[in-house]
């Protein structure tokens, strides 16, 4: 029988039938994506393949091509519809541009950003898609650089005419990347990190549908740095949340991306397209184009766990790190060994931020008398801020001025949407 990538088909298979949209495939084999969200993989010769649509040329399924399925003409050509918003991919790399290495059994970045687009046809009817890679790797490795140079091409796209951005990216670092981005970028178009759980070629892949939300609050009135990723497990809605207040909270779950300390932005309906919003936020057009790229990287996150020996600040304090974030307990405590470590690195001139391990919540060291203390020593409450933002924050802060001064007044201030005006108790 004939089909290509993105046919709807019947399966038949020992009496049981199974529909739904043709992904990319081994030689072979074909893989569909059922309505439940669910791929599902067959042998070709050992299942009943009947078409149920065919929207261009067919080709011979048996015969394969990349990934055992060859892609029409139009799936081929650069997406393009007069009239569309005109909206820029930057892949990064990650599981949303991954798939299946079957020689080793692990996911891979292969894929580029014209591949996404030929593997989700849908987005064709959302905008007029530009696909550029940066980078074709998986988050862990993103560093300091690579955020700059992410930004870069971002602001390159915004001002060769892009009304938006989408940002193809891992999901295990994706928060620290739109961290850098919210305060490197005064952006006035909408600029959108999204990433996927699964890759395409396995169960319940999430990549097209947060790719089709992420392009529609691309083409939107947000006009802030946000990630758009499952708002639940089924496949209904995705949320939005601003590059500052989200955070990875499951390792494997679709809906693991949550807005901490703040309502998401808002929700795409995945259905509809219709975008509901919670919070205010900055309009299209409304801020001009701004970049302030620049980041300190001897910076440093501490986790301070009962018992641990504050000497450990002293290893960054005798070798040429500029900043540090501790995170603390419930309100933003350390031990009362740690006060004295803390006054010798302010003395150093390096800002010390104090942040909590509940994420949710408020630092306030005013409570007790250890809080006290550390404020005494020169440390900067780090207010609802999450850990890795605040890093994030002042490594960029670092990167702007050597003021000891000036970074101190900049890190007690809300920048970038970090630091709620007051938080739900």
């Amino acid at each position: 029988m004939e089909f290509k990538q993105g046919d709807r088909v019947r399966i038949e298979k020992n009496g049981t039938v199974y529909e739904g949209k043709v992904m990319p495939s081994m030689e072979g084999y074909i893989t569909i994506k059922m309505k439940s969200g669910y791929n599902a993989g067959f042998s070709i010769d050992k299942v009943r393949i009947t078409p149920l649509e065919n929207n261009g040329e067919a080709i011979n399924g048996g015969n394969g091509g990349r990934n055992g399925v060859k892609e029409s003409k139009e799936a081929k050509e650069k997406v393009s519809k007069p009239g569309l918003p005109k909206i820029s991919i930057l892949s990064t790399g990650g599981t949303i541009a991954s798939k299946i290495d079957y020689r080793t059994g692990a996911v891979t970045s292969q894929f580029t950003a014209d591949d996404i687009l030929a593997a989700i046809p849908e987005l064709k009817e959302i905008a007029d898609f530009k696909g550029r890679v940066i980078s074709s790797i998986l988050s862990e490795n993103m560093d300091p650089d690579s955020w700059q140079n992410l930004a870069k091409a971002v602001v390159e796209e915004i001002k060769a005419g892009a009304d938006g951005i989408i940002v193809t990216h891992g999901t295990d670092t994706m928060m620290y990347s739109a961290a850098a981005l919210s305060f490197m970028i005064e952006t006035p178009v909408p600029i959108v990190f999204v990433g996927s759980q699964r890759s395409a070629d396995r169960p319940s892949s999430d990549n097209a549908m947060n790719a089709i939300c992420a392009a529609r609050v691309a083409t939107s009135e947000i006009a802030k740095v946000v990630v758009v990723m499952h708002g639940t497990t089924s496949d209904d809605f995705c949320e939005i949340h601003r590059g500052t207040k989200v955070r990875k909270m499951h390792t494997s779950r679709r809906d693991a991306f949550k807005s901490v300390n703040s309502l998401p932005v808002g929700t795409v309906d995945y259905g509809t397209g219709e975008i509901k919003t919670f919070i205010d936020y900055t309009r299209r057009g409304e801020k001009p184009l701004k970049f302030k790229p620049g980041m300190e990287t001897k910076c440093a996150l501490v986790k301070f766990t009962p018992g641990a020996d504050p000497a450990v600040l002293d290893y960054y304090i005798n070798n040429g790190y500029k900043g540090l974030v501790i995170e603390g307990t419930g309100l933003g405590h350390v031990s009362t060994k740690w006060v004295p470590f803390i006054r010798k690195a302010v003395d150093a001139k390096m800002p010390v931020i104090v942040t909590s391990q509940c994420l949710n919540g408020r630092v306030c060291d005013r409570v007790y008398d250890t809080g006290r203390d550390m404020l005494k020593a020169g440390a900067i409450e780090g207010e609802d801020t999450l850990p890795e933002t605040a890093l994030v924050k002042l490594m960029w802060v670092l990167g702007q001025t050597d003021d000891f001064e000036k970074a101190i007044s900049m890190l007690r201030e809300e920048l970038s949407g970090e630091i709620s005006e007051c938080t739900q108790r």
